[in-house]
């Protein structure tokens, strides 16, 4: 989607907002003994508040308001009686819609305690986040967004799910420019313009570059289990940088 006035952009903030503090919500109430279909239970309450659906139910019909993914699992996860316990890493996907514009946002959360190795891990699938956003530029390519967050992720010796990507989002949940690699594709010559909708979501990981749909026919996990995070933003490019639409 690309803005063309105001009214689309506070509809979109609106909404941006409602999926932002659901999430942020839901993280903070993260701790082991409860089971993902409560956490899950708690975003459709909020989402429900305040007047905004569930956009995987609502496009995709989704077995749940939100996508909890208890590692491996990284991505799509089913809301269920899975348990939380100590020490887990669990990727919360909140998306939704309000009055006919969808909100995108995700991100990982570590459950205490935390081995060093992952507590980096989450920090810096944070950092790749951010590395991509700052690319976002009016009249730029969209692949210098993937090849901010490839370089980061090289720097720091980590590898990309490549079947994963970001995407255009705005009047539907999944909207033109369509996917987004969040790596470097040089055949990729698409342009980003002022006002374009779409989101940042690497998925940085210890070594997985690849990412395999589950007996369920949603939830996705590396075939060795590498531990792989995911941070997710929506935004509008403009000639005065990025505006992210999910800050909580």
């Amino acid at each position: 989607m690309t803005i063309e006035n105001e009214d689309q952009l506070d509809r979109l903030r609106a909404i941006g907002s409602v999926a932002a503090r659901t999430l942020a919500a839901m993280g903070k109430a993260l701790e082991p003994g409860m089971t993902t279909r409560e956490l899950d239970d708690l975003g459709r309450a909020m989402l429900e508040k305040e007047g905004a659906r569930s956009a995987p139910e609502l496009a995709y019909d989704f077995p749940g308001a939100t996508c909890i993914s208890v590692g491996p699992d990284c991505a799509h996860g089913i809301p269920d009686d899975t348990v939380v316990k100590a020490g887990d890493l669990i990727n919360i996907d909140v998306s939704a819609e309000l009055d006919g514009y969808f909100g995108d946002t995700g991100a990982s959360f570590a459950v205490p305690p935390v081995k060093p190795h992952i507590e980096r891990l989450c920090r810096d699938g944070r950092r790749a986040m951010w590395a991509g956003i700052k690319a976002v530029k009016p009249g730029g390519r969209l692949n210098e967004v993937g090849r901010s967050i490839e370089k980061f992720a090289r720097t720091n010796g980590y590898s990309l799910v490549r079947n994963l990507a970001s995407h255009g989002v705005g009047r539907s949940l999944h909207d033109e420019p369509g996917e987004i690699p969040t790596w470097y594709e040089a055949r990729d010559r698409r342009v980003i313009t002022e006002g374009l909708v779409f989101t940042v979501e690497p998925f940085l990981s210890l070594g997985a570059d690849w990412v395999d749909q589950q007996d369920d026919g949603w939830t996705l996990r590396p075939p060795f289990n590498q531990p792989t995070v995911q941070f997710e933003h929506t935004l509008v490019a403009t000639s005065r940088g990025p505006v992210i639409l999910t800050l909580a």
